[in-house]
């Protein structure tokens, strides 16, 4: 193989080739190299060589892509933290050291949607708490809503850990921190430990009551990765462990739990999960086949739709009964009128052979939080 110096020139000479002239780049790699470069031996010969090495491995588009691309080039040219596409270019990739990136997609910080969509049942609960006629308590949504970051974080530390060789398998998940081989399996559990000493300061802000009720969730965080092993239903586990915090809302407020009110948002919150996280699923449907894991989007197949209308029924009447229960005014329910038209909209349009249309009827998902939000805000300060 040529020296890394020699492979970073040839780069470059094509990217200049690419600035000056809208020539295709399978054009480009066809022709010789430059005529001033040509009187150097070892040069023209490792970039004739590099040059067929390309030829023969699908053509990137560009010459940006050529050098993002960690299938054509070899290792020094780019880093597992890079997307392959300067538009999947986040915040993490722009403003934290290469050191940190990893940690931070590990973490998922560069995807919020799964923060969103742990903090949303948290968010009904405490404002639902909240005495008739005030707004929810400001400092508690501060603290819950700082606990989904480092939740949802140290429950993808666990399932990456957990899964890192089923994810080198799939397509969507190969380029993940452990599966691609960025950070170590030590990193990460050293990482997990940092994560839950933060969320335990957290914790301890709550009463003895909620204490107990939060740490008691770790058991489900810990085992809902190999759910998938299991049973073709881990989408409902993942339900009973992504809304905890409709639990621990409520008992962080009162001290308690008022089953009449609670349980019905609970079990919305879980069959909401299972219609979000079923259309999740089908991205991956293929891969989970070949690999042999399982989820509801293979359970369901083609009668998906079918189920989760039902799912999606069962969310929007739970969410009815315990706004009723609570006695949460009038205004509500045009609120949670809309999240069900937001939720029909997206089973009725979501085409479930299209990765990406799934992804992004996924991330509608918090829209359909805020509405249900707002409604609980405004039924409570009108009561």
């Amino acid at each position: 193989m040529a020296p890394p110096a020699l492979l970073r020139a040839a780069a470059a000479e094509l990217r200049r080739r690419a600035r000056r002239s809208p020539i295709p780049l399978s054009a480009l790699l066809s022709q010789p190299p430059p005529a001033s470069r040509c009187t150097d031996p070892y040069y023209s010969d490792a970039l004739r060589r590099h040059l067929i090495t390309l030829r023969r491995h699908p053509q990137p588009t560009s010459a940006d892509d050529l050098l993002r691309g960690r299938h054509l080039l070899p290792g020094s040219f780019s880093t597992s933290s890079e997307p392959a596409d300067k538009a999947q270019l986040t915040w993490v990739h722009k403003w934290l050291p290469e050191a940190a990136r990893p940690y931070a997609m590990l973490a998922r910080l560069d995807k919020p949607i799964g923060t969103w969509l742990l903090a949303w049942p948290c968010m009904w609960s405490i404002t639902i708490a909240a005495m008739p006629g005030q707004l929810p308590d400001l400092k508690m949504l501060a603290l819950f809503g700082c606990g989904a970051v480092l939740l949802r974080g140290a429950g993808c530390t666990v399932n990456d850990l957990l899964d890192r060789d089923i994810d080198k398998k799939v397509e969507r998940t190969k380029t993940r921190p452990f599966a691609s081989g960025v950070l170590t399996p030590s990193q990460g559990v050293g990482f997990l430990g940092f994560q839950l000493l933060l969320g335990l300061g957290i914790l301890l802000q709550l009463n003895n009551y909620s204490r107990v009720l939060g740490a008691s969730s770790l058991l489900l965080v810990f085992s809902y990765p190999l759910m998938k092993r299991f049973t073709f239903w881990p989408q409902a586990y993942l339900g009973l462990t992504f809304n905890w915090g409709a639990l621990l809302g409520w008992a962080a407020i009162k001290g308690s739990l008022d089953p009449a009110i609670i349980l019905p948002l609970y079990s919305a919150g879980v069959c909401w999960t299972l219609v979000y996280d079923t259309i999740y699923a089908h991205q991956d449907k293929e891969d989970d086949l070949k690999v042999g894991v399982k989820s509801t989007a293979l359970r369901f197949g083609d009668l998906t739709k079918h189920w989760i209308s039902g799912f999606g029924a069962a969310c929007i009447g739970s969410l009815a009964l315990s706004g009723y229960n609570a006695e949460l005014a009038w205004s509500y329910y045009p609120f949670l009128t809309a999240a069900a038209a937001q939720l029909a909209w997206q089973i009725s349009t979501v085409d479930l052979s299209n990765r990406s249309d799934c992804n992004k009827k996924f991330v509608s998902n918090k829209w359909f939080g805020a509405l249900v939000f707002g409604g609980i805000i405004l039924g409570r300060l009108s009561s």
